[in-house]
């Protein structure tokens, strides 16, 4: 199925996006809604204000983005939000852009969600060539679970998990490290994600946005973690990648693998070939700076896609080398938008 006014053939230029430090551009992270159905602690602020719907992308807007970002080079897209599975018809947005992963131009096209819509789509997200996904998951405790999310509900997200393994996907679960909330559950949640066959990445909490409790209360540093898991299992540093920050390491103990995502302890941007795209159209260099560039006014002053091309095109000239967050009690965050208007 291809969305009307999305181009099916790939422009003849397909020179790829480089920035200044000779980093090609292959994979964009696509926020397609800044909405979601919980507020965990460390992504929202309880009472958040969302976006009205007339300043989002639509759909087929973001089809159009997304289709001249793989003609430029870029070989995987992660659907995102807030939580992108509650925004409404989204299976016509990975129904059409299957196409690319159907033509070959697109390598992988993957979700990251908390799991909660999972029972209801993934047969469908099977169906339009999603391999793998991520959900977001800190936690085994249902009481834990719902004062972390505020008021999510554990039993839905593993109906989830266990709908998406049924349908063949490949889950990797995400859990931010937090200092005092589930420091003592990792060792036990890492030996459920393998029990059940999928891998476990850990990520160290980010400065985005204002919220309470302070990111430095929340703060654990994976050193810490992987120390502390090395004193009981062995540790094998891998090479693998999968596009993203993490670094892997394989557990001797139980087969699995065991990502870490360390933007505070160790700068993971010295390979970054990612930029962000929101709900809203802005484009984001890096996740940790506040550049960005409005793509939304480009895209929708013509139906050609030139003057979005040379938008993107100027934008990634601007990417840094890296991003700078520092947690520091006397600091307010890095920066101010919360992690569910760029998806992490």
């Amino acid at each position: 199925m291809t969305m009307r006014g999305a181009p099916d053939t790939l422009a003849t230029d397909a020179s790829p996006f480089v920035d200044p430090f000779g980093r090609a551009i292959s994979y964009l992270r696509v926020s397609v809604t800044d909405r979601c159905d919980l507020r965990c602690v460390y992504c929202m602020s309880e009472d958040m204000h969302f976006l009205p719907k007339r300043d989002l992308l639509t759909l087929e807007e973001l089809d159009r983005v997304c289709t001249v970002f793989v003609e430029r080079g870029v070989r995987k897209l992660r659907i995102t939000g807030g939580e992108p599975l509650v925004r409404r018809d989204i299976m016509t947005l990975f129904r059409s852009l299957s196409r690319h992963l159907d033509s070959g131009a697109l390598e992988e096209l993957t979700l990251t969600t908390n799991g909660t819509q999972l029972a209801r789509h993934a047969a469908e997200l099977a169906a339009c060539g999603v391999r793998r996904i991520n959900v977001s998951l800190d936690t085994l405790d249902p009481a834990k679970f719902r004062s972390i999310t505020r008021w999510g509900d554990l039993k839905r997200v593993m109906e989830g998990l266990d709908a998406a393994q049924a349908a063949g996907l490949k889950v990797k679960i995400n859990a931010v490290a937090l200092a005092g909330v589930n420091e003592d559950e990792i060792e036990g949640l890492m030996l459920w994600a393998h029990g059940r066959g999928m891998d476990l990445t850990l990520i160290e909490v980010m400065p985005l946005g204002e919220v309470e409790p302070s990111r430095v209360d929340q703060f654990l540093s994976l050193a810490t973690v992987r120390g502390r898991l090395s004193e009981r299992y062995t540790l094998d540093d891998l090479a693998d990648r999968t596009g993203g920050p993490a670094r892997y390491v394989r557990v001797a103990e139980t087969g699995g693998k065991l990502g870490l995502i360390t933007p505070l302890t160790h700068n993971f941007c010295e390979s970054c070939n990612r930029v962000r795209l929101t709900c809203t159209g802005t484009l984001y260099m890096c996740l940790g700076q506040e550049d960005a560039a409005d793509l939304r006014a480009p895209l929708r002053a013509s139906e050609g896609n030139e003057r979005l091309v040379a938008a993107i095109a100027d934008a990634i000239t601007r990417k840094p080398r890296g991003h700078d967050f520092v947690i520091e009690r006397s600091r307010k965050a890095a920066v101010g938008r919360h992690m569910s208007v760029t998806g992490g």
